[in-house]
């Protein structure tokens, strides 16, 4: 029984659910809940990422009827895990304040001996340092969700400014504003 209900489509399944067996979305779950934390997991703190895998299912539930097939179901749950993301930071952005006294003395350090070389692109030497990153985390915690999200995906995970736009879904001018802005 078990092979049988993982050989059907997506859209067979989705059917299914839309036809009143919600129990079939579980389904849908099991075949996509690794690839929804990958996703989440690369864009909130770790602590978070089930919490918010979560909600990217509730979501995807709650809206099904509103697939429309003219993309895979994997990316239309991809766009919506990654605005569970970004609403994640939102509400996040807006109880959170972040005292630039956070910063070690290393950190400022470390941030005096950049401004020193001159170098406005860090090399990827100093992705490797413990120092660079705690500035890096608390220099993105000071950005706005929209601004953290773009900056993530563009300049972190690589994705073109037309493939962050068809996640977030804006303008690719938008993204390329946001991103440039951000960083």
């Amino acid at each position: 029984m078990e092979d049988v209900r993982n050989e059907r489509s997506d859209a067979d399944v989705i059917r299914e659910v839309l036809e009143g067996n919600v129990n079939a979305f579980e389904l849908l779950m099991d075949r996509y809940q690794a690839y929804v934390a990958g996703i989440v997991i690369k864009k909130v703190p770790k602590e978070q990422t089930q919490e918010v895998a979560h909600e990217a299912f509730i979501r995807a539930y709650r809206s099904l009827d509103t697939f429309k097939a003219k993309t895979p179901f994997k990316h239309w749950l991809a766009s919506i895990a990654v605005r569970c993301c970004h609403d994640f930071w939102r509400q996040h952005y807006r109880r959170k304040e972040t005292p630039i006294s956070s910063i070690s003395e290393d950190g400022w350090e470390w941030i005096q001996t950049l401004q020193a070389d001159g170098s406005a692109d860090a090399p990827d030497g100093y992705a490797r340092n413990p120092e660079a990153l705690r500035v890096l985390r608390w220099a993105m915690e000071g950005l706005s969700p929209e601004d953290r999200m773009v900056l993530t995906l563009v300049h972190m995970e690589g994705y073109t400014t037309a493939e962050a736009a068809e996640l977030l879904r804006w303008s690719v001018p938008k993204v390329k504003i946001r991103a440039y802005r951000a960083r």
